[in-house]
This record gives C-alpha cells, structure tokens and sequence, in this order.
C-alpha cells in the first residue's frame, strides 16, 4: 500500500499538537510506513505523559477485570512480557490464548515464561525457580483465566494485547536507557496507598541513573554492583552508557553476561528486576535474591566491581538498628568494591548531617577507610510526592581520606526540571545546560562560584551539604540594601494595620533605655 493513502488520524494520535499536525508532510507518512507497516526499529521514545497514561489504564484494566492485589499487578506485567518475549522463538502466540479451560492461557504464559528463563540462561535452578514461583499467580488466578464478556476475551489476553503494543514494543526497539518496567511499577506503586514508600522503596527517575553514569565516567571495562537494585534501573543505565562506548562484539557481550551485578531482598522486585534485565538484553541476569548486610564484603570483592551504584531503602533506620541507617548501607557498600572503586549514591540529605552518634561513628569509619570525592544537593522534588529532600554522595573505595583533601559541595536544586500538573517531574529547556554545567564543575573542567560549588576539607561531624559549609561571602549592593528596607517597612506597616504593633516593643524599650544606637 502507497504511504499516499495511510490514515493521517492515525498518525495524528502520536503528534504532540495541530502545528505538527498541519506540518504532517512526506517524511513524515514515509516513517509512519516503515515504523507501521514495515514494522521496521525505530529510535523514537514514548513520552512520559503517555507512559504514565498507559500505565494508568493498564491498572485500571488490571482492578476491573482480574481484581488483583496491588502486590501482584507488576508480577502479572513482567511475566506477560517475558512471555511475550518467548514469542520471537515462535514457542508463544497471543492468538493461542483462547480461553480454553484445559490448558488455560496463565497455563500457556506461564509455560512461556518458563521457557524464557531457560532461554535466558537463569541460573541455578533455585534462584529460576524462585522466580517461577512468584509467576504461579498467573495460571492460578481463576477470575483471569476465563472469558470475561464484556471484553469477549481473557483478560489474561487483553492485558497481554496491551503489554505488546504499548511496552514491549518500546522494551525492544528503543536505544534509551529508560526503565520502562520500572516507570509502571512506580506508577502501579502510586495507587497502592503508598505501600512502596512505608517500605522504604523510593524507585530512581531515569535522569538521575543517567546522571550516576557520568558522574562517575562509567566505561565499557567497569564491573558495576547495586546492592538495592529494584527494578534494575541503575544496571540498566549502565548497561545502555557502556555498551554505547563499546566498539567491539567481544566486549559488549562481556559487559551482558559478567559485569552486570545486584542484589534484591523483596521476591516481588528481585522478580521484576531480573525480567527487566532479561528483556533489555542482560544476557544473564547476575541478580541475587539476599540480603546485601549478610553478605561478606570481602568475599563481595572477587566480583572485582569498580563501580557501586545505590539507592538504599530509606528511613529504615534507628538506634535499635544501627545497621539500618543509610549511610550504613553505603560503609557495607564501598568494603565490597576493590580498591580504588567508585562509590555513587542517592539518600536523604538527613544521611549526611550525622544526627546520632551512631551515623557520626560510621561517617568516621569511612574516612579512616574510603575517600569522600563530594555531595551534591539535589532538587527537593526529585521524587516527587514521595517528601524526601535527595542528595548524591559520591566516594572512592579501600583509599583513607586525607586530611587536606579538598572535597566538592554542589548546590543543584536548580536542576531545570519542574513538576507538571497530573504528570510528574519533567524536564524543562534548561535541563541539559544545567547538567552539563554540573559536569563541567564536577569534572574539574571549569571552576565556579561558592554559591554553586565550594571546595573544602571535612569531619567526620560535619553535615556533607552544601549549606553546611557555604558562605555568603558576596557584598550587598545599594539595590539589595533598598529591597531589605522596603520588605522591612512594608512588614512593619502590615503587622500595624493588623493591630499587631507590639511585635516591635522591644525596638521602643530598647530606644528607651538607651540600648539602640
């Protein structure tokens, strides 16, 4: 069929206004046909807007027609996706889910998944079989396995129609580092009244795993370790920055199979992660359903990690569990890299200022051990809606912090990202300038204004921030003088019309005895 001829309506649903409508020409229907038609890859990323929307009616779908707990709607996503995946071997249809009540479509899914895992090489035979448990729920919740008449279908199919076209279709084809499974377990998260964060689980926007990469100049050699890693977003992110950088067939399939490592203690998210890691091409999936405090650092070491990426549970803390407390996390972390690692992490500002005696000794144990390179303060809606004021610490493993070492304090609320009304956190047209000035600072490239950066030496009871060691130290101009004035008076009028005048007794008092000068 001539490109002449395709539905501009169609293509109108993925144009973001009426201009790009009206500025609809040739070039565009020509990469509508080999994007639709010819079904051909395409580099093209799906908005936030419409992942979170997607991912609302996916929810929706997933309340209404299987009545499923929160808990299990992300199981029920990522095990379909596997399935789906299987599909390219020609072992999996969704035109093969019928409805039928012998072998039933969870049946068929989950004899896909299972499949995959195999496919995939997930191994030993119990961390496989953990994973299959978690996807039990598919063939063994009845209300999904039948014909629902309102859709005239399963709803085990309809959710499975909806996965291909609108996830796994940007899981296969995109280049980005975007973790999608990720973006639709937070969004699922969302709606569970909050079950994630009284779990301490607080999952990292993309820009932020992105941002980690750079920060530490990840290359196609390191190995990288998340000891909390979720949904996998930081091993994917490393995943896409060192296989961009790799020119050599040998060495991205290194990267795949042997330097990608993480540890998960919840099933539900060591389940979630793995398949996330096997549907953005892993090729293993070296992920470990543990504890990461009942590993031994040193036995930690022989994976030979070079970068450490975390973003640990939070407020998890307490003087009855010291080992809890986030920077406790990050001391376990660096005994586990060798030496000369880079240690990147994202924790509440709190975890810097030392508030016990407990996270100040362990602050002291890292200098004595580990180098604090510097912090940097984040925008306090960096995960928005969640009420945690962010901040990244960065550190360099098995080398004792000296003591005239100069580290760096960035201020960078002003990240030019802004939260949009129903959407969330998203960048603005400052975005990547702001970035890009962070890494220059950074990186040593250019130098800086205190009021973004200042270069100092530490204590052990110091607070890490930016605040704690910035210094006004620019000289007030007339213009500044005359606004301090006029905001003063204009307070003074207010409080006076407002019958509330006494405020300034003490001024008079002090005129009075003679005290003001």
């Amino acid at each position: 069929m001539s490109p002449l001829y395709i539905d501009e309506t169609e293509y109108y649903r993925e144009l973001p206004d009426i201009e790009s409508f009206i500025s609809f020409n040739e070039q565009n229907i020509d990469e509508y046909y080999v994007r639709e038609i010819l079904k051909e890859e395409t580099n093209q990323e799906k908005e936030i807007a419409e992942i979170l929307k997607d991912a609302a009616t996916l929810h929706e779908d997933l309340r209404n027609y299987g009545n499923l707990k929160d808990i299990d709607k992300p199981l029920i996503v990522s095990g379909i996706l596997l399935a789906i995946r299987e599909s390219e071997y020609k072992n999996f249809s969704i035109d093969d889910l019928t409805g039928d009540s012998v072998k039933t479509d969870g049946q068929k899914i989950f004899d896909a998944i299972t499949s995959n895992l195999i496919r995939s090489n997930v191994s030993p035979e119990v961390k496989k079989d953990k994973i299959l448990n978690q996807f039990v729920i598919i063939k063994d919740t009845k209300i999904i396995n039948e014909v629902n008449l309102k859709l005239a279908k399963t709803p085990l199919r309809h959710y499975a129609e909806f996965l291909y076209e609108k996830i796994y279709k940007c899981i296969k084809y995109t280049r980005s580092s975007e973790d999608y499974l990720g973006r639709f377990y937070g969004e699922f998260m969302s709606y569970s009244g909050g079950d994630g964060q009284s779990l301490g689980i607080i999952l990292t926007p993309k820009h932020i795993t992105d941002l980690f990469c750079e920060l530490v100049n990840i290359q196609p050699t390191d190995t990288v370790l998340d000891p909390c890693c979720g949904t996998g977003g930081f091993l994917v992110a490393a995943m896409h920055n060192m296989l961009k950088q790799a020119d050599d067939e040998n060495i991205k399939k290194s990267i795949r199979q042997k330097q990608l490592h993480g540890f998960e203690l919840r099933q539900d998210m060591f389940t979630i992660a793995t398949t996330n890691m096997i549907l953005r091409g892993d090729g293993k999936s070296n992920l470990i359903n543990d504890d990461f405090f009942q590993q031994n650092s040193n036995v930690l070491q022989l994976k030979q990690a070079t970068v450490g990426m975390m973003n640990p549970p939070y407020s998890q803390g307490s003087k009855k569990n010291p080992d809890l407390y986030e920077i406790a996390f990050i001391e376990h972390l660096l005994d586990s890299l060798v030496c000369g690692g880079k240690c990147i992490v994202i924790i509440p500002q709190s975890s810097m200022t030392g508030k016990t005696k407990e996270e100040e000794s362990v602050k002291a144990n890292i200098l004595k051990k580990h180098t604090l390179e510097g912090v940097i303060t984040l925008n306090k809606d960096t995960f928005y809606g969640v009420g945690v004021m962010p901040c990244i610490a960065i550190f360099t493993a098995g080398e004792p912090h000296l003591e005239n070492k100069e580290c760096k304090f960035i201020d960078f609320r002003d990240d030019g990202y802004k939260v949009a009304p129903h959407i969330g956190l998203i960048e603005t047209e400052q975005a990547k300038d702001k970035k890009q000035h962070l890494l220059d600072v950074w990186l040593e490239r250019i130098e800086s204004e205190t009021k973004f950066c200042v270069k100092t030496t530490v204590e052990a009871n110091d607070e890490w921030l930016h605040s704690f060691y910035y210094f006004n130290d620019e000289i007030p101009t007339d213009t500044d003088f005359e606004k301090t004035v006029g905001e003063y008076l204009t307070f003074e009028f207010s409080m006076i019309m407002q019958n509330r005048e006494y405020l300034f007794d003490n001024k008079e008092n002090g005129e009075e005895n003679g005290t003001s000068e």
